[in-house]
């Protein structure tokens, strides 16, 4: 790979501890040719399926993880509230409300150069967020005085938004458009505009034979009886890791190529 390129791995929502131990060994086995400059992970599920602990994300951290977007569960942890300020490496949505704790973009450091990181909320089907347009326009301008790679995380539940939002900020010079929320992969990898790195959902790292990362009995037994039964995290000791890695053109911020990543690992428990 040119000086020139830079190697970008996005890894679909993480959920629960067989989600974090997949990202772990997977991260763990890349050959050197494989591995990436830069790692970007969404993490809102990563603490048993719903936000994520301190503890959680100093492990993440650990594992050579350079940032983390998350979503509408980062605050199902109450503690998230007393480290999002000082959690460097970690923002959330960009569309709540003003003087909400934590940050919506950052720019991060990398052997190659900066990089710019968004995270934004999808507005159909989901809860009232603030409109993303003004928001998203400021951030990538802000961004864009430290350097053109830009990535952005759209947490959204309808594709059709992600597909309209894809297109119209790769327009806007972002170099890479990942949506998240659904937790099912997508087929859709393409390059919009000639320009920006884009799929509608990057998919999510965790139990292969749950229901998106939750046990199955469980999920089942909430669809016949309606009954609000708690959700647990699926760990039939397989897993699978969703997400894409891209190359980008370390200057220009020009996405060359975009390829899935979609593979199942067998993790073993730790003691």
């Amino acid at each position: 790979m040119s000086d020139n390129t830079i190697k970008i791995m996005f890894l679909g929502d993480i959920v629960g501890k067989p989600g974090r131990l997949a990202v772990k060994n997977y991260i763990e086995k890349l050959e050197n040719n494989n591995k990436p400059d830069f790692i970007i992970a969404n993490v809102e599920n990563a603490s048993h399926g719903f936000g994520l602990t301190q503890k959680n994300y100093n492990e993440l951290l650990s594992y050579g993880i350079d940032c983390f977007t998350s979503g509408n569960h980062i605050w199902d942890k109450r503690e998230i509230f007393t480290y999002i300020d000082t959690a460097d490496r970690l923002i959330r949505p960009i569309n709540y409300p003003v003087n909400t704790k934590g940050r919506g973009y950052g720019v991060f450091d990398s052997l190659k150069g900066k990089i710019g990181v968004i995270n934004v909320l999808g507005r159909t089907f989901m809860n009232s967020y603030e409109a993303p347009w003004k928001l998203l326009e400021y951030a990538i301008s802000e961004i864009k005085k430290d350097t053109n790679i830009i990535i952005m995380d759209i947490h959204a539940e309808a594709s059709a938004e992600k597909i309209c939002l894809g297109k119209y900020y790769a327009k806007k010079g972002v170099s890479g458009i990942f949506g998240t929320h659904t937790h099912v992969q997508t087929a859709d990898e393409k390059i919009y505009e000639n320009f920006c790195a884009y799929i509608t959902d990057a998919g999510f790292c965790g139990d292969v034979n749950g229901v998106i990362g939750m046990d199955y009995e469980v999920s089942i037994n909430r669809l016949k009886t309606l009954m609000p039964e708690r959700l647990d995290i699926s760990d039939s000791g397989v897993s699978q890791i969703n997400g894409v890695i891209i190359d980008v053109d370390v200057l220009t911020g020009k996405a060359e190529s975009i390829k899935r990543i979609n593979e199942e690992i067998k993790i073993k428990e730790e003691k």
